[in-house]
């Protein structure tokens, strides 16, 4: 880290020994378990044909893979910000960060896409809205993130600063990693966070206009697309909007670089928080994810043969909770009849097959 006149550019590094460990060691722990039962239930909505399990599948696995690279970075941070892997691995780190970061905002709009021509255009646009178009989509998002930050490979990323080594960030930026996070800064945040608020007002406006629609689901659907847009800019905006002061100003201006430190730290380790966000409020908050949750949960219970209330099993207290948890619940001619046979243990399981697959098709 040198200054203009060829100086070296002291920055202390004492506070990244507290944040990064503790923020990302929860990171870890929280966002591991979640992102893998985010894969399971974006996994069994695939199986249902539904495209958009397709994209929750691959932003699960984005943020698992960012996730996968994080106890790396707590070591770094422990000790000092020193790196003790290689090149190769802090090359191969930075790289995986950048690349998932990226992917991650690249499959939260597509999302916000397909729920928009969902709503909006159910119909025009239906023929685009399949499991293969989500796949082609989401191998195109891969490719242009992995080819993108290709260059991180090409660039000498561990520096020497006095006892120590630095691996990627070095204070002032680099002239080429200025331009680097611009582009990323202004297509990789900037245009998706501007796609998804298009989306999803026009998605509430959509609903707002709706007769068929509730009073209370119109405020449910207005909180929840409110919630996820406020996340995404919690989450990412303030780290982008740093990283482009810092790129456009900081190249060879040590005073600057100082003044940025702080907010750049802490605002990089808030946007790895979204990678517990994302889960919750994507897979987790629809009735379908929580049905598959619930399946998830029953098959790990060890209660699944134990006796309950009326002699139905656990077993098929969660049947009837998957199968009449829609519109109609218990009122349900279909539901009433089939939770007297789950009673009496007598339903044919391709008769509960049958059932509840109607009722995904209705919905």
């Amino acid at each position: 880290m040198m200054e203009a006149n060829g100086t070296p550019c002291e920055i202390h590094h004492h506070f990244d020994m507290y944040l990064f460990p503790i923020t990302y060691i929860i990171v870890i722990v929280l966002s591991i378990p979640a992102n893998c039962i985010s894969l399971y239930i974006s996994y069994q909505q695939v199986k249902k044909k539904n495209e958009l399990g397709v994209y929750l599948f691959n932003l699960s696995l984005s943020d698992l893979l960012y996730t996968m690279v994080l106890p790396l970075w707590v070591d770094f941070s422990l000790r000092h910000d020193n790196w003790r892997f290689g090149d190769w691995a802090c090359s191969l780190s930075a790289f995986f960060m950048h690349t998932n970061l990226y992917s991650s905002a690249g499959f939260l709009t597509c999302i916000s896409l397909d729920r928009y021509l969902a709503v909006v255009y159910p119909l025009r646009y239906a023929h685009f809205r399949t499991r293969k178009t989500a796949a082609l989509v989401s191998v195109l998002v891969w490719t242009l993130q992995i080819t993108s930050n290709i260059i991180i490979f090409v660039k000498k990323e561990t520096f020497k600063n006095t006892t120590d080594i630095l691996c990627y960030d070095q204070f002032p930026m680099e002239n080429w990693k200025s331009y680097f996070s611009i582009v990323n800064t202004c297509t990789g945040h900037f245009l998706p966070l501007a796609i998804m608020v298009f989306c999803y007002c026009k998605i509430y406006g959509a609903v707002k206009t709706n007769q068929a629609t509730g009073d209370q689901d119109k405020i449910k659907i207005k909180h929840l697309l409110l919630v996820i847009v406020v996340t995404f800019i919690i989450s990412f905006t303030p780290y982008h909007i740093v990283l482009l002061l810092r790129s456009i100003r900081e190249p060879k201006n040590c005073p600057f670089a100082r003044k940025l430190f702080y907010p750049y730290k802490i605002t990089l380790a808030l946007s790895s928080v979204n990678c517990i966000a994302d889960p919750l409020l994507y897979c987790f908050v629809s009735e379908a994810g929580r049905a598959d949750l619930r399946t998830l949960f029953y098959y790990f219970s060890d209660k699944s043969d134990s006796p309950t209330r009326n002699g139905t099993s656990v077993k098929n207290e969660y049947l009837m909770s998957v199968i009449c948890a829609d519109h109609k619940g218990e009122k349900d001619e279909p539901c009433k009849m089939l939770q007297k046979k789950l009673e009496m243990e007598i339903v044919p399981e391709h008769d509960l097959a049958s059932h509840n697959e109607k009722l995904c098709h209705a919905c």
